[in-house]
C-alpha cells in the first residue's frame, strides 16, 4: 500500500502515490483497442459507465489500486487505432476495487491463484465525461518536446499511466485546436 513500499516514496512515479491534498485531483490514461471497446462503446454504456477490468501487469494494476481516486479525470486513448489517439475524457467514479474477472473461470482474465480474501488485480469504474473536440494523435504528441517524458510515450506498453497536470493541459490545449 501506499508509503509501505520504497517505489511508492521514489522514483518516476512517486507523485502518483503521494498523498493528496484535500480535494486533489490526478490525471490518467487508459487505453483501449477500438475493436475491444472503443470511447464510443463507453458513452453508450449504461450510465456511461463501466469497470475497467483485466488489467493484468503489476505496475498498471498499482496505479488502479492505490492511485486512481474518485474524481480523478483520464484521458481514454485508442491504442492499435487507427490512428493511436486520445480520445476522450473519463471520470474514475468508484476507487479500485478486487477485479472480478480475476476469479471468473470462463474470462480470459481469469487467474486461478487470485483469492479475494487478498486479491491480486484490481478495476475502477470509469464514467464517459466527453469526447475531445479532436482527438490527439500519437504523433502529436511525439512531436511536442513538453510531451517527451509522458509515460504514454517513454512506457508505450503500460495500459494505465499517470499524467502530469501540466501534460494534460497541454493534451487538451491540442485537442482544442
Amino acid at each position: 500500500m501506499p508509503g509501505s513500499s520504497p517505489s511508492y516514496e521514489t522514483g518516476k512515479w512517486a507523485a502518483a502515490f503521494a498523498p493528496r491534498a484535500r480535494g486533489e485531483r490526478r490525471y490518467w490514461l487508459v487505453k483501449s483497442e477500438p475493436e475491444v471497446f472503443s470511447f464510443d462503446d463507453l458513452t453508450a454504456a449504461p450510465r456511461k459507465t463501466t469497470g475497467w477490468d483485466g488489467i493484468r501487469n503489476f505496475a498498471a494494476r498499482n496505479f488502479l489500486r492505490d492511485g486512481m481516486k474518485r474524481g480523478d479525470l483520464v484521458f481514454f486513448y485508442h491504442s492499435m487505432g487507427k490512428p493511436q489517439a486520445i480520445a476522450g475524457i473519463c471520470e474514475v467514479v468508484r476507487e479500485g476495487y478486487p477485479d472480478p474477472t480475476a476469479f471468473d473461470p470462463k474470462h480470459p482474465g481469469y487467474d486461478s491463484k487470485s483469492d479475494l480474501a487478498a486479491p491480486t488485480w484490481f478495476a475502477v469504474d470509469l464514467r464517459a465525461v466527453e469526447a475531445l473536440r479532436r482527438p490527439v494523435t500519437l504523433a502529436e504528441i511525439k512531436a511536442h518536446a513538453e510531451l517527451g517524458e509522458m509515460a504514454l510515450v517513454r512506457i508505450g506498453r503500460l495500459s494505465v499511466t499517470p499524467v502530469t497536470s501540466a501534460e494534460w493541459a497541454s493534451v487538451l490545449a491540442m485537442a482544442a485546436g
